[in-house]
């Protein structure tokens, strides 16, 4: 059932309980599918929840709505039966010329088909990965990559103006041991020397940084302007950039082999250059939140509402030396996306960023700046365990001690790294199973979806029709039980995208394309398409052509993965 034929149904039984009740404030109706697929479609609780406010028997009350409803020449062009289980749940089977509506609509709407409203003309910022320029993207950068790009995605079919953004800590002691490490390498140190620095980064690509450098060669990373190598050892300042550069380059290069693209770059260090650390901290002294303590400045997070997550403790915000912890140019910055015109931010981060949700959402209160309580929303992500053959994969040896985006799709190609990375919720440990990728059988749910939308595009090659030819044909023949499962299941595709929207749920969609395929699948084995009877055959084929679009509709829009033909 369409969400249009949905809510029609729900203001069906709204006015029905209205004759019943009169003008009696009641509780919104809410339709939902059984657990168990035998007790129905859809069903009803309203009966259970008006009769304690209607000093009513909850089941008496049920017979007297489905009493009414089946009265209601427009309920019994959606419904074939209404029944009433328990204590007084209502239970409706829906008709199938309903569920035979959405073909139509699908193909009516082609690639529009699942798009909304919910967040039209609202700029939304999506920030994620957010990599230091230290080193290459590994398999966590990899999970929030497609989490990020999928939820901007997500955003963007329910009408957002979004904004990917990718924010570098191009600055502190990170930074400064990667131009040591370089630096090292370049006058001929390798890790294996007792002189290489202590913190120095060990994996191969430091020693490509160097050779280049030494070479003096140019690199380009994004948008900036190029920096060129002066080849001098002792310029660590021209290291620092050189490096930085190549790193931020070399990650630009994995993020567009992902199939990624990033509308912003914003440096850390521009909130000091331009001066906004120190004035948001300014402010917040002004705002009557700040003491001082030990020779440090303190923010009292536990006095401020933080809103759904209040601190536990008094933060320190500048040290006793001078130099601010890490939280407050994160106030500085979220305070910018506020002034930019955000007024959603999602960030997507590593679990082990818990700890700052509390504290960065009460300095950005304490500003007293009109931002938004529970400003901005977090998506944490666990880590990923990558597996091959049983055994733990945990060593690149280019990169260092860890499996690298770059060594995940050069395995099992970007689909697959985009696919599983959202499989599950983003809070779950993840396995990565590269066997399990690899593997072209219907345990492997990449390979299952894919096979469902090139099995329809060759049933369709054979057939000789195409998609406009099937517009307005006769779908009254499509009453198998499995075709009525999967026409059910398009016409959820839509209300699925709010609620994976709405709840920040990649993996939701996911979960909707292997059951959609699994659905088609079945078809697929139950019934012959290519039939001497051209009114069932075209009506089938108008199914298998909604099922394409649909799946192809939640591959590339969404998940931003291929819809492959053949296979």
């Amino acid at each position: 059932m369409l969400a249009t034929q949905k809510q029609i149904l729900i203001d069906l039984i709204a006015e029905a309980l209205q004759a019943l009740t009169g003008n009696q404030e009641l509780p919104s109706i809410v339709l939902e599918q059984p657990k168990d697929p035998s007790h129905g479609d859809l069903a009803c609780t309203v009966a259970l929840t008006c009769a304690k406010a209607l000093k009513k028997n909850p089941r008496e009350l049920a017979f007297a709505l489905v009493s009414a409803l089946q009265a209601n020449p427009k309920v019994q062009e959606l419904i074939t039966s209404l029944e009433i289980a328990g204590p007084g749940f209502i239970n409706f089977r829906i008709s199938p010329s309903a569920k035979q509506q959405v073909i139509a609509e699908v193909l009516r709407q082609g690639a529009e088909f699942g798009k909304g409203k919910l967040y039209e003309g609202q700029k939304v910022m999506v920030e994620f990965v957010s990599a230091n320029p230290t080193g290459p993207l590994h398999v966590g950068h990899t999970r929030q990559a497609a989490i990020g790009d999928v939820l901007a995605n997500l955003l963007a079919a329910q009408g957002a103006e979004v904004t990917r953004e990718f924010y570098y800590n191009d600055g502190g002691n990170q930074i400064h041991n990667l131009t040591l490490s370089v630096q090292a390498h370049a006058k001929g140190v390798t890790p294996e020397h007792a002189d290489w620095p202590v913190d120095g980064y060990r994996g191969d690509y430091i020693g490509d940084i160097a050779r280049d450098y030494l070479a003096k060669k140019t690199v380009h990373a994004n948008n900036d302007q190029p920096v060129s190598a002066s080849g001098d050892v002792d310029d660590l300042e021209n290291i620092r950039k050189f490096a930085v550069a190549y790193l931020r380059n070399e990650q630009d290069l994995d993020l567009q082999t992902f199939g990624l693209k990033f509308d912003v770059f914003y440096l850390e260090s521009s909130l000091y250059k331009e001066h906004l650390v120190e004035q948001t901290v300014q402010k917040l002294i002004a705002g009557g939140y700040t003491f001082e303590k030990d020779g440090a400045l303190w923010l009292q997070t536990t006095a401020i509402n933080a809103g759904e997550r209040q601190d536990d403790k008094d933060r320190v915000m500048r040290k006793s030396d001078g130099s601010y912890t890490y939280f407050v140019p994160d106030v500085a910055y979220h305070l910018r996306k506020w002034q930019r015109g955000f007024t959603k931010v999602i960030n997507v981060q590593g679990t082990d960023h818990f700890g700052t949700i509390a504290r960065v959402r009460a300095g950005l209160q304490g500003l007293k700046e009109g931002i938004a309580l529970n400003y901005p929303d977090y998506v944490l992500h666990s880590m990923v365990k990558v597996m091959r053959g049983g055994e733990e994969v945990k060593i690149s040896k280019r990169f260092g001690s860890y499996v690298t985006m770059r060594d995940l799709i050069e395995w099992v190609g970007r689909d697959a790294v985009r696919y599983f990375m959202v499989s599950r919720k983003a809070d779950s440990e993840f396995v990565f199973d590269l066997d399990l990728a690899l593997a072209k059988s219907d345990d492997n749910p990449v390979y299952y979806i894919q096979y469902a939308h090139a099995r329809i595009c060759s049933v369709f090659a054979q057939s000789g029709l195409t998609e406009p030819l099937l517009e307005g044909v006769d779908l009254s023949p499509l009453v198998h039980p499995k075709e009525q499962v999967l026409m059910q299941i398009l016409a959820d595709y839509p209300q699925m995208l709010v609620t994976a929207c709405e709840n920040l749920a990649p993996h939701t969609v996911a979960f909707w394309l292997k059951d959609c395929a699994a659905a088609f699948h079945a078809v697929y084995n139950a019934e012959k398409v290519l039939v001497q009877d051209s009114v069932v055959k075209h009506a089938r084929l108008a199914l298998y052509a909604a099922t394409r679009r649909v799946l192809a509709n939640g591959l590339i829009q969404i998940l931003g993965m291929s819809a492959p033909e053949k296979m």
